[in-house]
């Protein structure tokens, strides 16, 4: 599971390196005084940062267990995965119709900006409905051999979509729900040992 972070005050607090490093160790649940002895911290000091980062929903109470005339309280994180959502910044985030060049590396990452705020917001909407946010994915890789190749296949690839758009584009059906479409290209980034990533050439879809 992978958890948006969307308000400033929560960023502040995933941000904090004592925090991190908490989070780490609760992928698996654990109290306040076990947490203590791993990181030699006092108990009181990771009782007020669990408290601290419980506000922010970062981690969740799991179980509570009696020891002696104390109850512990066991927690763990509340997800996988956080991500700052570019909704943290307000006004100064990146907004596609702000940037004109639209083969510019700052246009793709603004419409990426976009795409999670807008899914995350969808998806804690549907969630409270309890229901399934649809969502198509494609993620692939395609290596040209020229940039005159690269081109091409932009030019083709822009024809196709729009070709498909057309087939199944109504806008007059009260029963139909619009979807926004975003594709995007950029070089991989190799690895260090000078080798780019492998994988899967084949399309995914979620």
């Amino acid at each position: 599971m992978l958890a948006v972070i969307e308000r400033a005050e929560d960023a502040t607090v995933l941000l904090k390196p004592e925090h991190q490093r908490l989070l780490d160790l609760l992928a698996t649940p654990n109290s306040a005084a076990g947490l203590a002895r791993q990181l030699g911290w006092s108990r009181q000091i990771v009782n007020y940062h669990l408290r601290e980062m419980q506000h922010a929903g970062l981690i969740a109470l799991r179980e509570e267990r009696k020891r002696g005339n104390c109850v512990e309280r066991v927690m763990q994180r509340s997800a996988m995965a956080y991500l700052i959502g570019p909704q943290v910044l307000g006004g100064l985030g990146a907004d596609p119709a702000r940037v004109a060049d639209r083969l510019s590396a700052a246009y793709l990452m603004a419409v990426a900006a976009r795409t999670i705020k807008e899914v995350s917001r969808l998806s804690r909407a549907a969630g409270q409905a309890g229901k399934i946010l649809p969502t198509l994915t494609l993620d692939t890789e395609v290596r040209f051999r020229s940039a005159a190749e690269r081109s091409q296949f932009t030019t083709e690839l822009a024809g196709l979509v729009a070709e498909l758009v057309k087939k199944y584009q109504d806008g007059e059906c009260p029963e139909g729900r619009s979807f926004r479409l975003t594709m995007g290209a950029y070089p991989l980034i190799p690895l260090s040992e000078g080798r780019t990533q492998k994988r899967d050439d084949s399309n995914s879809a979620a």
